[in-house]
């Protein structure tokens, strides 16, 4: 639990974080959002809120709410009460499944191996771009008299 709890403390601390049901909902809307999760005390209207932010995009809602309360949650934040938080990070975001998988791997396990398969596509992307920029261009070539 506290090394999920330190991964939400360091995906805020990177900007990878959306903390509360205004922001959350504007990753959403923005298509950034990965992985949007709940606190298990959260009011009805919040998670059908939340339920309506991850209808459109290809959001994650885990199944179960996480197992922290607001306080908790607000707490390894740095705030009072959290109910809502959305990571935009897809490697942070498998990150946290995988944590939550291993405490529960039935509740857990589908959203789990869902963000490895984009994480993992992620990678590959970013591998392809990176060799991309390291090869030399193909533009005009001199003339060689």
């Amino acid at each position: 639990m506290d090394s999920m709890t330190s991964l939400l403390g360091l995906a805020l601390r990177a900007g990878r974080l959306a903390v509360g049901e205004e922001p959350v909902g504007a990753a959403c809307r923005a298509h950034k959002a990965y992985l949007l999760l709940l606190a298990c005390d959260a009011a009805d209207n919040t998670i059908r809120r939340a339920h309506q932010f991850t209808q459109a995009v290809k959001t994650i809602t885990l199944p179960l709410p996480l197992p922290l309360d607001k306080t908790a949650l607000g707490a390894c934040l740095g705030r009072k009460s959290c109910a809502m938080v959305a990571l935009t990070d897809v490697g942070l975001a498998a990150s946290v499944a995988e944590k939550l998988a291993q405490l529960d791997p039935e509740a857990y396990g589908q959203g789990r191996d869902t963000l490895a398969q984009w994480a993992a596509r992620a990678k590959q992307r970013r591998k392809a771009t990176q060799a991309r920029k390291k090869r030399p261009s193909q533009g005009k070539q001199e003339k060689k008299k």
